[in-house]
């Protein structure tokens, strides 16, 4: 499973990298929104993982042209602040988990992901 984790927090998005990883997991870690869409477009991620409040295009930005770009690529919007509403605009794929998160609801967030591909 290739992921694409942005997070502008240097600290955070190290951390939270490193435990993402995994066997199965491939884990290109982003400062920004721009640097996670360059990405994509270099090659295609199956998960995005983006904080919402980013410098310069937001998390809801990066979702909106990646699921444009390759439809049905699952999304994982995450914040400190209450932003549910509106997500289902995006599409099935697309799911929220508020910050501060335990990486074991990241995990199983993840594994469901992973059964509603088929792996």
């Amino acid at each position: 499973m290739r992921i694409i984790f942005v997070e502008d927090n240097g600290y955070l998005r190290e951390t939270m990298a490193e435990m993402l990883e995994g066997s199965d997991r491939e884990i290109v870690a982003c400062e920004t929104a721009e640097e996670a869409l360059a990405q994509f477009e270099r090659r295609p991620a199956d998960v995005v993982i983006t904080d919402v409040s980013l410098p310069g295009m937001s998390g809801i930005d990066l979702a909106r042209r990646v699921i444009e770009r390759v439809p049905g690529t699952w999304v994982i919007v995450s914040s400190g602040y209450a932003f549910d509403r509106g997500l289902e605009s995006l599409g099935p794929t697309v799911r929220s988990l508020p910050k501060p998160f335990e990486i074991d609801a990241m995990d199983a967030l993840l594994d469901e992901i992973r059964r509603a591909r088929g792996g």
